[in-house]
């Protein structure tokens, strides 16, 4: 079957990264938005040795997935990712091609759009098909304003995807695996790899939690926000902040959810004293369930909430605590 929509599939140390499911997961909606059907998703995945890690993108999700295997994948290089994927798609002529906005995806996703002449929207918060054209919504001026973009025309669209913005797709397929041979060698790079740094262990990643309790202005101060950091303790959780906060320094910035902070989409979602603007809402409304606790009864927060609690957080964030360490015990 055509393809309609190709995903770029990351790995690390011998293991896929939780993006790949993510664009996966967001390449299955648009298909049932667009009526599409599945068959049509398909991923590319490049490296040295990664057979194995293509047939399992294959049993989880896409109809075909194509490999491409040598030395001069064997570490990242926009150059060789993107004669490759340009190569491929211009083999597949998908309508979208999906990308991580990942550092290795915002370096090669506007090599490949330029490539193909094909419009690019980056760090996208969500895409939609409406009419069974794609819509990406979008951070622009450093997430002060909201940008939606709808792209018309022929032609494949290139898009990243935040981590977090769609949940990673579950489901089984039994899709088949092809190889095609590498479009560069070695020689022909015009970069050489030297290193890869990462960053301090235990550092925070708020787009993988599966539990998260945020605090607001409404918190008060950062020595009051140890009520949130027990409650977050209690059930397993990592801690999360609206802008306001991290912009006084009670929190890190990569605490910070929202346009100019993360999306994330978590089982579990409490936001305490955080009153719920747009900039917030849009970088956790995909939460599975979320709980809201606001002394004010028409704070907007409560309007994407499945539970609100109207009252002092400093009431009921202890007591919710209490209940979770006797739980847990």
């Amino acid at each position: 079957m055509a393809c309609k929509t190709l995903i770029l599939a990351e790995h690390d140390g011998g293991a896929l990264k939780e993006i790949t499911w993510e664009l996966l997961g967001m390449a299955h909606r648009l298909a049932g938005e667009a009526g599409w059907d599945a068959a049509s998703i398909k991923a590319v995945i490049l490296g040295e040795g990664v057979e194995q890690l293509a047939s399992e993108i294959a049993g989880r999700g896409a109809a075909e997935v194509i490999y491409s295997d040598g030395p001069a994948f064997a570490n990242y290089s926009s150059d060789a990712y993107d004669r490759a994927i340009e190569a491929i798609a211009k083999e597949e002529s998908p309508d979208l091609i999906l990308i991580g906005h990942t550092p290795n995806g915002w370096d090669v996703a506007p090599l490949v759009a330029a490539g193909l002449g094909a419009p690019l929207a980056t760090d996208c918060s969500a895409i939609n098909m409406p009419d069974g054209k794609p819509r990406f919504t979008r951070k622009v001026f450093n997430g002060k304003f909201v940008q939606v973009v709808d792209a018309d025309g022929a032609g494949p669209c290139v898009a990243t995807l935040q981590r977090g913005a769609a949940p990673a797709h579950e489901g089984s397929s039994q899709g088949k695996v092809r190889k095609v041979a590498p479009v560069v060698v070695v020689d022909d790079l015009q970069a050489r790899f030297v290193a890869i740094k990462k960053g301090e262990a235990g550092a925070v990643d708020l787009t993988q939690a599966s539990i998260i309790v945020s605090g607001g202005r409404g918190v008060g101060s950062q020595e009051k926000f140890a009520v949130i950091k027990e409650l977050a303790e209690a059930l397993g959780g990592q801690v999360g902040a609206s802008r306001p906060v991290t912009d006084v320094g009670w929190l890190p910035p990569e605490h910070q959810i929202g346009s100019s902070g993360v999306t994330v989409n978590p089982k579990l979602y409490i936001a305490c004293g955080i009153s719920g603007a747009i900039q917030h809402i849009v970088g956790m409304r995909g939460s599975g369930y979320i709980v809201a606790i606001n002394k004010d009864g028409d704070a907007p927060i409560f309007g994407v909430a499945d539970i609100g609690v109207v009252g002092d957080l400093f009431e009921i964030v202890p007591a919710l605590t209490k209940a979770a360490r006797e739980a847990r015990r």
